[in-house]
This record gives C-alpha cells, structure tokens and sequence, in this order.
C-alpha cells in the first residue's frame, strides 16, 4: 500500500534565530518573574531570618539582571538580522529591549557606585525590566507568520 505524502505534514521549522529569540526570552524574563514573585517571598516565609533572605535577593538579582542585559543582547542581535537596524527604534519589540538594556545598566550602574542609596533605584530598573519582559512575551517572534501579519497591518494602516 502507497502512502500519499500529503496525509502527514510537517511541522514549521523555526530558523535558528527564532529558537534563539524564545529561548532568552524565557531565561531572563522568567528568571526575573521567578525570583522576585515566587521564589523570594517563598523563603521568606519558611521562617528564614529577614536578614538571610534579603542577603540571598541582594546576591541573586544582580546576577539575574546581568543575565536579562545578556539574553536582551542576544534578542537585540536577532531583531536587527530579521528586521533591520530601524526596528530597534521603530518596533515596540526594539524599543523594549532598548529599556531592558538601559535599566539593566543603570541597575549595575547604580549598585556599583551607590550601594547604600540605591535601594529604591534598584528595586525601580527591576521591575521595569521585568514588566517591560511581560509586554515582549506578547510580542511576536521575529521573523514569524505573527511578525509579518503585524508588519503588513501596521503598514495599512490598522492598530495593531
């Protein structure tokens, strides 16, 4: 018995960048979820001393924001081979990461010149990496069927 080569298809390949793109995306934007909504306030409510809990959040999340500006490079470098240079400031996706990158920055920044002061700033960059991580989840991965259907709206015209 012949097989018709049309009962099984297969499935979209995703191109290397696209692979690339939502796997830093889930490295930084769910670390940074992760840590300040799930895991931290979790250890602190096991009984810990506050002492030991705030000392594990101030070794971890410069950690975890120097991992967001390298995942947020990584995003960058993907949307400017598939989209161009314009896009960075154009595209919402660009003009996210560009604040992840410069909130990443001005965390680290921050920390290292001001680290007895810098309580408000740091927890401030923080949590606008993360909700600007949320609004880049919505996104479209660039290069896909939703980034072009996004792109022929927005040159029609549409709100997109």
């Amino acid at each position: 018995m012949r097989s018709s080569r049309f009962v099984i298809s297969k499935p979209a390949a995703r191109d290397a960048g696209a692979i690339s793109w939502l796997l830093a995306q889930a490295l930084w934007v769910g670390g940074l979820w992760l840590l300040h909504f799930l895991l931290l306030p979790a250890i602190a409510k096991t009984g810990l001393a506050s002492l030991l809990v705030e000392e594990l959040s101030n070794a971890l999340r410069p950690l975890l924001v120097g991992l967001a500006a390298a995942c947020a490079g990584v995003q960058v470098l993907v949307l400017v081979r598939g989209e161009g240079l314009a896009s960075l400031w154009r595209d919402m996706r660009g003009q996210l990461l560009l604040v992840v990158l410069l909130m990443a920055a001005a965390y680290l920044g921050a920390q290292r010149l001001m680290p007895e002061t810098a309580g408000l700033w740091l927890m401030f960059s923080y949590l606008v990496m993360a909700f600007c991580g949320l609004l880049l989840v919505l996104q479209p991965v660039p290069g896909s069927a939703g980034a072009k259907l996004h792109a022929s709206r927005k040159g029609r015209g549409h709100a997109a």
